[in-house]
């Protein structure tokens, strides 16, 4: 006979900060060009936040740790195989492909706030990166600026993929892993 209980996985600020990046992206994507200011806070909240689960990937309690879910690329390409034989084993924490797309979701966010704020400076002459904008030029400012842009247009598509892995994840082990990112609790099944 077994019983379903449930395992705390996801810590308070794990679960805060998916919430808070998921609401900064939006409102990011959403003011682009037209309102600079929101934008502009998006961003920078969105680099602090990343930074912060860096951080945390290092000190933060087990299933938060990189060492927890990054796996060598093997190891990653041998669980999607197995995804796409719907024989894909269940993990507490993060799968193999969850804990690439972590890392790949950090390093694009990293990028393309990192280029924000060239962008900023190259072609507004504002933030941290102002100084740039009377030696970069306009090709130069053009060319940061569409680096930008191309680089939040790859974030979103690793949203997409991210949000897909989460639905196929869900239906093939059949939990809820939204609500799990919500409570920090996941279904465990203990034997008796």
């Amino acid at each position: 006979m077994s019983q379903a209980t449930t395992e705390y996985v996801w810590d308070p600020l794990v679960r805060i900060f998916h919430w808070a990046l998921v609401f900064s992206f939006i409102i990011a994507w959403l003011t682009g060009d037209d309102w600079l200011a929101p934008h502009q806070f998006a961003g920078y909240t969105i680099g602090g936040l990343v930074l912060l689960r860096i951080a945390w990937g290092f000190i933060g309690p087990r299933h938060a740790r990189f060492t927890d879910f990054v796996r060598p690329p093997r190891e990653v390409m041998a669980y999607l195989t197995d995804v796409a034989l719907f024989r894909a084993r269940r993990y507490i924490g993060h799968n193999p492909a969850g804990g690439l797309m972590v890392v790949a979701m950090l390093a694009c966010l990293l990028l393309t706030v990192g280029s924000g704020i060239l962008a900023l400076g190259t072609e507004e002459s504002l933030g941290p990166a102002a100084g740039l904008s009377s030696w970069v030029g306009e090709t130069g400012a053009e060319i940061v600026e569409e680096t930008h842009e191309w680089l939040a247009n790859l974030t979103l598509l690793l949203v997409f993929a991210h949000v897909a892995g989460v639905l196929l994840a869900s239906l093939q082990h059949r939990e809820n892993l939204v609500r799990a990112m919500v409570t920090g609790r996941k279904p465990h099944v203990t034997s008796h």
